[in-house]
């Protein structure tokens, strides 16, 4: 080991401030606080409606796969293509977001994803996408998705006080929501009265509102300065730092196993709406508007209940109501039966997700924040590519509804198991005190 990586290292333990009388001492605000923000606020906004661009290409990009194949693995591997750039890329976009100032980091990968949607647009509008050709459009917006998130993640500290990083965290997941809430539906009117390179347009130009707020905001220089290193020491910092600290290698399998059961509900959907319900696109812009709605509805609460009922409790209560979801969906096939499955869906969505990713970012010392979040972001991600690909597979192999309910049979089984060998870290357990 060189001097810079002692020095590294050293720095990040200096970092590691470990509290276990909780989160943190100062008391927290309101769940709209961080709005007192103006840089909160306006990235907030803006962010909103890039989301919405998002929420339209990739109803776009799920539906108009069913209409280029019959397979139900093309079909799920629209969500994998998305997501595997994540779980491959996610880690170095980590280290560059630690390496490099956030918000240049941001400002690169809004603007590659904006030439990408751009073309996308432009070939869709033309009736020149096949399959693969548009696997790969969605490979390249993952891959701008894997570079912006980490950065944008880690940033939050900089747009608040550490006692509201919670909250923001929050917001930040409701402004997500709000987008799949609307944007389906949008997005499904879109397709039935015009064309799907429509909806790929609105996103494309859905980039600029955020663009322009990131070339607005100057923020300070980060707290905790760290020279710059090559990308692959960096990262095996990170790796590393994870590997050994055990609340956040606990907390990194259970994103894994729950990412890879989720993808069931997540990639099959398409399929389903237009197979065994036999709908069309706008009966799956209404399935995915309600598990929008699901997600803004359990959103506010899902902080409350964690301290309630701990983060055991509230992982346990997000994958028993997906599995009532995945065995509704691999059932029925009238559209009015299916709704509930996507709004209680929804809910336990920002349930689980919400509660990994702030207890990965209280467990995580800002000198290498990007490359925790982003290995995080890695194993939960990866595990609903890989799943995504498998169920699909699964799906192929036998019928939808067989791979719904191997969907709730993991789900149930691996929960168990993990509570068992990897149970999830206690209140207070590793959390950092940055105050």
């Amino acid at each position: 080991m060189d001097g810079k990586e002692d020095a590294i290292e050293h720095a990040v333990e200096k970092a590691v401030e470990v509290t276990t009388a909780g989160l943190v001492a100062r008391p927290r605000g309101s769940t709209f606080s961080p709005f007192r923000y103006p840089v909160f606020r306006a990235i907030w906004t803006a962010n909103l409606f890039s989301n919405l661009g998002s929420t339209l290409q990739g109803v776009g990009a799920a539906w108009l796969m069913t209409e280029l194949t019959t397979s139900h693995q093309l079909v799920a591997l629209v969500q994998a293509s998305a997501t595997v750039p994540i779980m491959l890329l996610g880690v170095f976009a980590g280290a560059i977001a630690d390496n490099y100032d956030r918000r240049q980091v941001m400002l690169v990968a809004q603007v590659g994803m904006l030439v990408v949607s751009a073309a996308l647009a432009a070939l869709a509008y033309a009736h020149l996408l096949t399959p693969f050709l548009l696997l790969a459009f969605t490979l390249s917006v993952g891959i701008g998705t894997a570079l912006n998130s980490p950065a944008w993640q880690a940033s939050v500290r900089q747009q608040v006080e550490p006692r509201e990083i919670p909250q923001a965290i929050a917001l930040n997941s409701i402004s997500f929501n709000i987008a799949r809430s609307i944007g389906p539906a949008l997005g499904g009117l879109l397709m039935s009265i015009w064309d799907v390179s429509f909806a790929f347009a609105i996103n494309a130009i859905s980039y600029v509102g955020l663009i322009g707020v990131l070339l607005w905001w100057k923020p300070e220089a980060r707290p905790v300065q760290v020279d710059r290193r090559p990308i692959l020491p960096a990262v095996a910092v990170g790796i590393r730092y994870c590997a050994t600290n055990g609340p956040l290698r606990r907390l990194l399998i259970r994103g894994f196993a729950l990412g890879f059961s989720l993808a069931a509900y997540q990639s099959l959907l398409p399929a389903v709406v237009s197979g065994n319900i036999h709908g069309d696109e706008l009966d799956f812009g209404l399935m995915l508007g309600l598990f929008g709605i699901g997600s803004i509805t359990s959103a506010p609460f899902t902080g409350t209940i964690r301290r309630k009922i701990g983060l055991e409790g509230i992982l346990a209560l997000g994958a028993a109501m997906f599995v009532f979801s995945l065995s509704l969906i691999a059932e029925v096939h009238d559209i009015r039966f299916a709704l509930p499955a996507a709004f209680v869906s929804g809910m336990a969505w920002v349930m689980i997700l919400t509660t990994l990713n702030t207890a990965v970012q209280l467990r995580s010392p800002d000198a290498i924040l990007g490359r925790c979040l982003s290995i995080y972001q890695a194993a939960t991600f990866g595990g609903m590519a890989l799943g995504s690909w498998v169920w699909g597979a699964v799906a192929d192999w036998q019928s939808l509804s067989f791979a719904l309910h191997a969907g709730s049979i993991f789900l149930i089984v691996s929960f168990v198991a993990l509570r068992i060998v990897a149970p999830l870290p206690r209140p207070g357990e590793g959390v950092i005190r940055h105050d």
